[in-house]
């Protein structure tokens, strides 16, 4: 659907109930848009979907919330100028009903997709009219009814009882519903009317033949209620080819239904739509396709492709598309076709096999060829024009966003989300820099890897992206902030920027998961790899560093000796300092007393080895009280 509908209910929803209630509905509905554009087109569930939220908050149904909602689009159009379109259609209100589907072929030159339903009434009395609606969409069947309570109301001063007799589905499983309607209104005036039409006025002429209005419509047919020929015009004749008559055969044979769409080419359903234009596409004689001029194939499409072009049809081929009005006579018992050819420019006339003289004698068919239709068709180009650009445009839309999408992650990869935000509001980069009381900073280093056992460099290059892209996947999880990759090494943090007071139990939690899943990762290479961790906290200070490619970096000792407990550390172990033994539960780790560890620049060091609460080491530790030296 365009967004005009979705347009209306916004603003009768915020006039009505305010601001607050709207966003809460559209929280309520799931639906992301804020605001709608006239013509963009959008899911046919979202009006439902606001529809059920704003009934579940007014404790209404949601039948009557759709019928609010179709008041609410009268009374939207109307202040867009679109009711003068439908005051023009007649006096009454069954004017207005039957001359809807009019008003619909119209506004598709605006809306070109616009899905709109189909009406048409199968009988009138002083006291109402029987509708019959069919539409492609369920389940707007009371928003239809609020439509034409608010026209009735706003345009024709009149009140109406409406009563839906029957639902059905065309086809089971399909969308399509047709739904007939008994609605009650004063409807005297209109019959007065149309009694007064049908009296005798003055002298009685004579009787007119049929030959005569084939004469006036040369392309003219007469169908009888089997839908056969009873008559056809002299032009038509010539333009279909054919050495036979065509007296006698079905209509389908010599023509295609193009508008109403969705309909079948029947008795019924041309006395139900005699108001609506009809327009008919002629299928020419296979003998008129075998003598077309060289000339005209050269410029044409194949007939077969007919049925795929626009609206007007006939621009490059040599099929005719006919407009007119389906008239009941009542002397025959038959039904006339009052047309006449569309066509927009000479050239297009002369591929038909088409000249002025064949047109309609009256009217302005002939001068409409020189100028008219002409003008027409280049607006109708312009507007192809105009809807492509329009496609294209929502194309590009969808990559900015799309791109846009991937820029951020890559921002997100080199500087943490929080900081980037205040970066892109207008913080300096000094102002990122920001000092932490205790964080707990990760090392993680590949062991056995290195160019004397993986020859090929990219075996190398194939397996480090595989072991650090498992690594970056573990990190969100455990609220953990990936820093940097430095050759075989892999830096992350807990508790900056997030501050957190359970960093080091993330960390350590982490680094369980990356010994787990290294163990059983499969290179690209074969081998299988170990590696060694290192962690320890305490304060430290970060901020964004570098212009051309800024990084989030972390300052201070306590990285230092993180990186100091990574290189003492053993494969497949993690190494801990008594700063982060401290922080951690003890019932929820195991954790094993290493010995002292001499750690440049920090000195003699009592540290720990960090495994599951569950596991054991593989081999028996002993303290001992050697003096590892860094």
């Amino acid at each position: 659907m365009y967004g005009m509908l979705l347009e209306s209910v916004q603003h009768f929803i915020q006039l009505e109930y305010g601001e607050e209630v709207w966003l809460c509905i559209l929280e309520a509905a799931g639906v992301k848009h804020t605001v709608f554009n006239t013509r963009q087109i959008y899911p046919d569930n979202l009006i439902r979907d606001l529809a059920k939220a704003l009934a579940a908050y007014t404790c209404d149904t949601e039948d009557k919330v759709m019928q609010f909602f179709g008041r609410c689009f009268v009374r939207f159009f109307s202040n867009l100028g679109y009711d003068c379109t439908i005051k023009a259609t007649g006096r009454y209100f069954c004017d207005f009903l039957q001359n809807v589907d009019n008003i619909h072929m119209q506004m598709r030159f605006t809306y070109p997709k616009m899905k709109s339903p189909s009406m048409y009434i199968t009988h009138v009395d002083p006291h109402g009219v029987f509708l019959v609606y069919r539409s492609t969409r369920q389940g707007f069947t009371h928003y239809f009814m609020g439509q034409l309570f608010q026209i009735a109301k706003d345009l024709y001063k009149t009140t109406l009882d409406i009563r839906v007799l029957e639902t059905s589905n065309n086809i089971p499983g399909s969308q399509n519903v047709m739904v007939k309607f008994r609605i009650d209104f004063d409807n005297r005036d209109y019959i007065s009317k149309n009694t007064k039409l049908k009296a005798p006025m003055g002298a009685q002429l004579s009787p007119v033949p049929c030959t005569l209005l084939l004469r006036l419509f040369p392309f003219g047919v007469i169908l009888n209620r089997n839908m056969c020929i009873l008559g056809a015009g002299e032009k038509l004749m010539q333009a279909w080819g054919g050495s036979t008559s065509v007296l006698n055969k079905h209509v389908s044979e010599l023509f295609k239904l193009r508008r109403p769409k969705g309909i079948s080419f029947t008795w019924r359903n041309v006395m139900n739509l005699h108001s609506v234009m009809f327009e008919l596409e002629l299928i020419r004689s296979s003998e008129s396709k075998s003598v077309v001029p060289e000339s005209s194939v050269t410029t044409t499409n194949s007939p077969s492709t007919s049925s795929g072009l626009d609206r007007r049809g006939s621009q490059g081929t040599r099929s005719i598309l006919f407009k007119g009005q389906m008239r009941y006579i009542e002397d025959i018992k038959g039904i006339i076709f009052l047309c006449s050819p569309l066509i927009n420019n000479v050239d297009e006339l002369r591929n038909m096999g088409l000249f002025f003289n064949d047109l309609n004698p009256h009217g302005l068919s002939r001068e409409m060829v020189f100028r008219g239709l002409e003008h027409c068709g280049r607006l109708e180009m312009m507007f192809e024009r105009a809807e492509q650009k329009s496609a294209e445009l929502e194309i590009n839309y969808d990559l900015l966003d799309r791109w846009k999408n991937k820029s951020d992650e890559l921002l997100y990869s080199m500087i943490p989300q929080i900081v980037a935000d205040r970066l892109r509001a207008g913080a300096s980069p000094l102002s990122t820099c920001e000092s932490f009381e205790s964080i707990t900073v990760l090392f993680c280093e590949l062991c056995d890897f290195n160019y004397s056992t993986i020859e090929d460099a990219m075996d190398i290059v194939s397996s480090m992206n595989a072991v650090f892209s498992c690594f970056d996947s573990l990190m969100d999880k455990f609220n953990v902030y990936k820093v940097e990759t430095v050759g075989r090494v892999y830096m992350a943090a807990s508790g900056a920027p997030d501050k957190t007071e359970h960093h080091a139990r993330n960390i350590a939690d982490v680094s369980l998961q990356l010994i787990t899943h290294v163990r059983s990762l499969k290179l690209p290479s074969g081998l299988d790899i170990q590696i060694r961790i290192g962690i320890h906290s305490g304060p430290a200070v970060a901020g964004v560093v570098g212009i051309k490619v800024p990084r989030y970096c972390f300052f201070g000792d306590t990285v230092n000796t993180a990186s100091r407990m990574q290189t003492t550390s053993t494969p497949g172990k993690v190494h801990l300092s008594p700063d982060t033994k401290i922080l951690l539960p003890e019932d929820r780790y195991h954790l094993e007393p290493r010995g002292t560890v001499w750690v440049k620049g920090k000195g003699n060091m009592e540290t720990y080895w960090l495994y599951e609460k569950e596991q054991r080491p593989a081999m028996p530790s002993v303290k001992s009280s050697l003096v590892t030296e860094v």
